[in-house]
């Protein structure tokens, strides 16, 4: 029987940046993703002193996650929010052979290669399923155990993150009234844009951390993007 340890951590660096995916404790309903660089004088950032990033990820964030590792989605996106700071975090393939994979967390990108993202999902595979087992119950002092409450659930998530990990509180942020579902074609994309045509024929730029709908990179195809409205209205793109 294999037994399972309480915490994981795994790192995979290249020769600028450096991603570490980190569980803590199998009781803990997330995992954390943490992104660091070289800095010029040929140092690594330092997370305790400040720098570098660190997301949060939650139970639906990692289903999410492995459906792209598992070959199941082409990409998926979301962001994050903390003191109005919103964090865009990307997982998508660089092509359709789906060799390898590219991680974007706000400024930081990551690409694993094919060896790199097998131990990405074999690793948050297992995470996973230690959480769903351990993260869902709660311990009584009689042995017994008992379903959490969402609510008991949330509080000790806190307390633990309190006392035991330096790390902010994130939370995720998609309101239907912020966002718009509209028609249009990509002409043109690169790191962090698409050069979108809309069916009024305007063609805008559009920075990738605002489309929060997966999409397929090929031109010529008119496909559903889910955009924020801000950006629609600041470039005057009809949203209905």
């Amino acid at each position: 029987m294999i037994k399972m340890v309480d915490k994981h951590s795994q790192s995979f660096f290249g020769q600028s940046t450096g991603l570490t995916l980190l569980s803590s404790s199998k009781s803990d309903s997330f995992i954390f993703l943490k992104c660091i660089k070289k800095k010029p004088d040929g140092s690594w950032e330092k997370p305790s002193s400040g720098e570098g990033k660190t997301i949060k990820c939650n139970l639906d964030e990692i289903v999410m996650i492995l459906e792209v590792l598992q070959r199941n989605s082409d990409s998926w996106s979301s962001y994050h929010n903390f003191n109005e700071v919103k964090t865009q975090i990307s997982f998508k393939w660089e092509n359709e052979t789906k060799k390898k994979l590219l991680i974007y967390i706000g400024s930081y990108s990551k690409m694993l290669n094919f060896a790199q993202t097998e131990i990405f999902r074999l690793l948050l595979k297992h995470i996973l399923k230690e959480k769903i087992e351990f993260s869902t119950v709660v311990k009584l002092n009689s042995g017994k155990t008992t379903a959490v409450s969402p609510k008991v659930s949330e509080q000790r998530n806190q307390d633990i993150d309190a006392t035991t990990l330096p790390i902010v509180k994130e939370s995720i942020e998609l309101s239907e009234n912020d966002v718009s579902q509209i028609m249009g074609v990509i002409e043109g994309e690169t790191e962090k844009a698409l050069l979108i045509q809309f069916n009024n024929d305007k063609e805008i730029w559009i920075p990738k951390s605002v489309i929060r709908s997966n999409y397929n990179s090929s031109n010529d195809i008119s496909q559903n993007f889910t955009i924020d409205n801000w950006i629609l209205k600041k470039n005057n793109v009809p949203n209905n």
